[in-house]
């Protein structure tokens, strides 16, 4: 069935959903050609040209996957901390680095095998038989059996098996959506063509194969995707940046160390063991499982918002979005076609109702209903498509339009009288007919239609309705009968039906309304400076009124086609990128993946959506691929990051929302883990510059319990605080995740603050036990003075955890109960506090005893005034920006 403006209609080879081609409709088969090959002849054919099967991707064997994720750069360091930690003597510690190394691995390893095998579940398309006419019968073959020249015979539920060229096909349906975008199924007539992968909806047909195997269309989207890439996420890189900085600091710390070692009289073998032990406590250990469960808990929380994450980097990424590129059908609209308004000669009727359920009211003067109502009936006589009760919902069995003209015709009141005889819809007549009770019913295109009724019935005023309803975007049918005194036709005389004096009996005006939440949801992306652009198989026209409709499409916003996009690339991301919104329709695979990568070279951060096979090689292109879960093809989702359980706009949003939080999140233990980094330092840096006259105040093995045992679970807990109600409020930075603003308040500010308090409680500690500069004090008093240090950083932590809670509000004005696990860190970090200083054989191995009472009023008040220093600073901070 075709509206005014629906893309309901097969246009000639108009392949992957791009404009028809600039030549007239194929001759069709000729009778000769439809009677099949022998199977000699399919024989030699099949030795010649190989099955028909797609060429199986090249994949990466699973064990160099593992290994890339086991000897990254950031693994290789933390490989060399182990490695290094065994030459200090520390085997423990450098069994824990391995181990988390290895975890870590092979959780990625196992995300990137499942999110690597899209390619190949392009092969379940294809069905395993197929039945063709071989020595002049029919009969079933494997699908691979199948050779240019066979004859396959179709009927409605198959699978295609190859390329085709139909030869006949009366009331052929072709479901092309993995392939085109289109919404409804395609009526295909003898002569057009038909593409592997798609499948049959109604009818039956005969085709001749054209091309198999790796020369189908299918083959070439399998090539796309096969061929794209997937970029890098932002986090990975910026972490990678971090990580490089942090372990060339502590390399050269470590060996500045253990040359002062050396200049100060200790050994060699002594001083560069003092040295790696020094390297091996700043490298980060705990950075990498704090990052990779703090993206899961990310994850987490998209999953119970109803996407579902299948690689954990997407999490980050989608809080970097900047322009999203997203579907029509079932992301933006519901996918479900709806009678909205029926117009008349005798006026207007407006029918509503829930979805498919023929139970709705129906407004408009009587007369109105009942032309409204003899309309109904022509076109549900016209029509195949049902609505069909099942699980306790009515849903559409047959073309969605159909089925919406059979809820209008039951909302009426429309008797469904099954006609005497039939004429489907076909692309060259634009309308279909029937005969209910003797009459002549007929319903199709309204320009077809409208030119064969009488004047002095309505079509003028008809031609101005039908200009409004296409301004609207709405596909439009027309229904009439013939008039009276006309008598009934025979099934052969039903293709002359327009050559008979007909009667108006309605416009019918259909919608695909749009989802709830969007229009709420677009606004969302324009207060966070996200772009937004439909891509979209359907026609403009349409794709255009829907976009206004929800608020995607503003007064500047761009409508444009595949086949006119710019040929280059600079262009074309210029022409989209505009804040008012972009629709691009009839778009083909291979336009989706340019987009893409157009857009990421302007600069943006770019999720696609995507549903159907074609949407496969964009969605891995793309720095987030979003697939649908309920419509989605398999394909589609083993290729996306992300994975919609219920197909909504506003999901994305949500989890962009939720991505945004995660990258604060990652901003705030950073802040926290650096902090410490910078305490941790200062005793041996003191050391040096003093020429060994101060002893370090902590040892490595207090580094690196401070590291994994008292920050550990803080940090955690940071990589966990919910969204702020400002998640959403203008564009995201896109700078480092540990840019200026983070790396002068925990170096400069707050770790700078703790070492200083830290070495000052331990000098003071010192000089209260009588120990004078250079001096090598009592082993007693050494450890009293350590183990006050080791308490004054760890409490200093204590507060730097709800410091860092907020990057612009105090740490008091924070709900405490808006994230718990805060407290429960907190509540875990003072009992191991306890542990490592009040446990004899503990304290004995770290090299720490139980401070004095002085010292533990140090470490009180280091705590309570970090959250002062830190308040102060975001005060000046504010001050400065505002």
């Amino acid at each position: 069935m075709r509206g005014v403006d629906g893309p309901v209609t097969r246009q000639p080879d108009r392949g992957l959903g791009g404009p028809p081609e600039a030549r007239p409709t194929d001759v069709p088969p000729s009778g000769a050609r439809l009677a099949g090959l022998t199977t000699h002849e399919a024989f030699l054919l099949a030795q010649a040209e190989g099955p028909n099967s797609l060429p199986r991707p090249r994949r990466t064997p699973g064990w160099r996957m593992l290994l890339a994720q086991m000897t990254h750069f950031f693994a290789l360091m933390l490989w060399v901390a182990a490695g290094l930690a065994l030459l200090a003597g520390m085997p423990a510690l450098g069994l824990a680095i391995a181990l988390i190394v290895f975890l870590n691995g092979t959780f990625a390893f196992v995300q990137e095998h499942r999110a690597d095998r899209a390619a190949e579940k392009l092969g379940n398309l294809m069905p395993a038989t197929a039945r063709v006419r071989r020595d002049g019968q029919p009969r079933t073959v494997h699908v691979t059996e199948l050779v240019r020249g066979d004859v396959v015979l179709l009927s409605a539920g198959d699978r295609v098996p190859a390329d085709l060229v139909v030869g006949r096909g009366e009331e052929l349906e072709v479901d092309e959506s993995m392939l085109t975008g289109e919404s409804v199924p395609a009526r295909v007539g003898p002569g057009q063509h038909l593409f592997a992968g798609t499948f049959v909806a109604q009818g039956d047909a005969a085709g001749l194969v054209e091309a198999t195997g790796s020369h189908t269309r299918l083959a070439d989207i399998a090539a796309l995707t096969e061929a794209a890439t997937r970029p890098a996420s932002p986090l990975s890189v910026q972490l990678n940046r971090l990580v490089r900085l942090v372990a060339a600091i502590a390399l050269a710390v470590g060996v500045v160390l253990a040359g002062v070692g050396i200049a100060l009289g200790s050994s060699v073998t002594t001083a560069l063991l003092f040295g790696v032990g020094v390297t091996v406590a700043l490298v980060p250990e705990g950075l990498l499982p704090t990052v990779t469960l703090s993206l899961a808990r990310g994850a987490q929380r998209m999953a119970s918002q109803h996407a579902l994450v299948r690689r954990l980097e997407a999490v980050e990424t989608l809080g970097a979005t900047t322009f999203i590129c997203t579907d029509k059908t079932g992301t933006i609209t519901r996918n479900q076609m709806s009678v909205v308004e029926v117009w008349t000669p005798a006026g207007t009727v407006v029918p509503r109702g829930a979805g498919y359920d023929p139970a709705g009211i129906v407004t408009g003067d009587p007369a109105a209903v009942r032309l409204a109502r003899a309309g109904a009936t022509a076109a549900r006589a016209c029509v195949l498509g049902r609505a069909v009760p099942r699980d306790g919902e009515w849903v559409p069995e047959g073309d969605p339009m159909e089925v919406a003209l059979d809820t209008l015709a039951s909302r009426l009141g429309a008797m469904d009288v099954p006609p005497t005889a039939r004429l489907p819809f076909s692309n060259e007549r634009l309308f279909s007919a029937a005969v209910v009770d003797g009459r002549l019913h007929v319903l199709g295109a309204p320009e077809t239609v409208l030119a064969v009724c009488s004047h002095d019935l309505g079509p003028e005023q008809a031609t101005a309705v039908l200009n409004e309803y296409a301004d609207q975007g709405r596909r439009v049918l027309a229904t009439a009968r013939a008039a009276p005194g006309v008598p009934a036709l025979t099934q052969e005389d039903l293709r002359h039906a327009l050559d008979l004096p007909l009667e108006l009996l309605s416009l019918v005006a259909i919608e695909d309304p749009p989802r709830d939440g969007v229009r709420e949801a677009l606004h969302s992306c324009r207060t966070a400076g996200i772009r937004v652009a439909m891509m979209t198989g359907d026609n403009a026209r349409t794709a255009a009124a829907v976009a206004r409709q929800v608020g995607l499409l503003g007064p500047g916003g761009v409508v444009v086609e595949g086949a006119a996009l710019p040929a280059d690339d600079t262009a074309l991301a210029d022409l989209l990128d505009t804040a008012q919104g972009a629709v691009v329709a009839r778009v083909s695979p291979a336009d989706k993946l340019r987009i893409a990568g157009a857009l990421r070279r302007h600069g943006h951060v770019v999720a696609m959506t995507g549903d159907g096979v074609n949407d496969a090689a964009a969605l891995r292109g793309a720095d987030v691929g979003v697939a649908m879960g309920k419509s989605g093809s398999d394909v589609a989702r083993q290729s996306a990051d992300l994975v919609l359980l219920d197909d909504h706009f506003a999901t994305i949003v949500r989890a962009i929302e939720l991505g945004r939080a995660t990258y604060a999140n990652v901003r705030r233990f950073l802040t926290f883990h650096l902090t410490d980094n910078v305490a941790e330092l200062a005793p041996f840096a003191v050391w040096a510059l003093s020429g060994g006259a101060i002893p370090a105040a902590i040892g490595v093995l207090q580094v690196l319990a401070l590291d994994i045992g008292t920050d550990m679970l803080p940090a955690l807990a940071l990589g966990a605080e919910p969204a702020s109600r400002r998640t959403m409020d203008g564009p995201r930075r896109q700078d480092n995740v540990a840019d200026g603003a983070v790396l002068r308040r925990a170096l400069l500010v707050l770790g700078l603050f703790e070492a200083s308090v830290s070495m000052a409680a331990f000098l003071w500690v010192l000089h209260g036990g009588g120990w004078a500069l250079g001096e090598t004090p009592d082993g007693t008093l050494l450890a009293s003075a350590s183990g006050t240090t080791f308490a004054v950083i760890a409490v200093a932590q204590i507060a730097n955890a709800f410091a860092c809670r907020s990057e612009t509000h105090p740490a008091w004005r924070l709900n405490p109960l808006r994230n718990p696990l805060v407290l429960v860190a907190v509540g875990t970090e003072l009992v191991l506090l306890v542990t490592f200083l009040g446990v004899p054989w503990v304290s004995d191995l770290l090299g720490g005893a139980w401070p004095p009472l002085g010292g533990w009023v140090w470490a009180v008040g280091a705590g309570l005034l970090l959250i002062a220093v830190d308040a102060g600073h975001k005060w000046l901070r504010a001050r400065r920006r505002g």
